[in-house]
């Protein structure tokens, strides 16, 4: 009737434009009788029930109820009735609850370590994860981990292998995710005296450091390499680690290597604790 109306245009073209049969146009719909009446009050008593049950399950139960409707006049129905039952709201992604130090650099090694997970593939297209730990002083690699999988107790073992033999860190600084918010890196943190600091949700440069070796992690091995196993792609890891932190100069610390810069900044501590 609009298009006719508006346009000026027949019935037939019309119906055609909108792609509806003619014969809805000329039958009024039949108004509604006793048995549709009490199955829509029927339907919105039921929407009120506590379980989020929807227009299949309320088409079984009021046939149990002794309604003659099949499941596609339910259905109909429910949504002349319109929403009958909520949107499920979406649960927010569990944040972690750190040190509210703000945005600071550490001022010797082993204050900050930032943690991040990467992803790839082996040449059977299964995923591999990988782990890596940086000290935000020196940019020096402490750890890349990879493995198919890596939950919080994975996470943890690696910080106690790396803080047997450097001492714990006085910060962490990672992101929300689900294994770094866990208890049991929490519960590692207190027992070692060191500070959990959270970045916001989707502010990935607010951990700056980790993202820019990533980067490199990426562009200098990742894309050039194809892993066949995880075994290969930890060895490899570990070599390029190895030339990161002793070879390969870093234009933030004045083109010296991360092991460099520790032994130089090392050198001047000293000198300035005994004068």
């Amino acid at each position: 009737m609009h298009l006719q109306s508006r346009f000026g245009v027949s019935e037939r073209r019309a119906c055609k434009l909108v792609g509806q049969a003619r014969s809805t146009q000329r039958r009024a719909p039949a108004a509604p009788d006793d048995q549709e009446r009490r199955l829509r009050a029927w339907l919105r008593a039921f929407s009120a029930r506590p379980p989020r049950w929807g227009s299949r399950k309320a088409a079984a139960c009021a046939r149990k109820a002794g309604f003659v409707a099949n499941r596609k006049r339910v259905q109909r129905l429910w949504r002349e009735e319109g929403p009958l039952v909520p949107c499920k709201r979406r649960k927010r992604a569990p944040l972690g609850t750190g040190v509210p130090v703000g945005a600071f650099c550490p001022v010797r090694p082993d204050v900050v370590w930032a943690l991040d997970f990467q992803y790839d593939q082996t040449d059977d297209a299964k995923n591999l994860k990988l782990l890596d730990i940086i000290d935000e002083l020196t940019r020096e690699c402490l750890a890349i981990v990879a493995a198919r999988s890596i939950n919080a107790d994975k996470v943890v073992a690696t910080l106690e292998a790396l803080a047997t033999k450097r001492g714990a860190p006085k910060y962490l600084r990672m992101d929300n995710g689900p294994e770094l918010v866990a208890h049991a890196l929490a519960d590692w943190c207190r027992f070692n005296g060191s500070g959990s600091i959270f970045i916001d949700p989707g502010c990935p440069w607010q951990n700056p450091w980790c993202e820019s070796f990533n980067g490199r992690l990426r562009g200098e091995l990742l894309n050039t390499c194809q892993f066949s196993s995880v075994l290969e792609a930890q060895v490899l890891l570990d070599d390029w680690r190895t030339e990161y932190n002793y070879d390969r100069p870093h234009s933030a610390l004045g083109m010296l290597s991360p092991i460099e810069f520790a032994k130089a900044w090392t050198d001047k501590f000293n000198q300035t604790k005994l004068s």
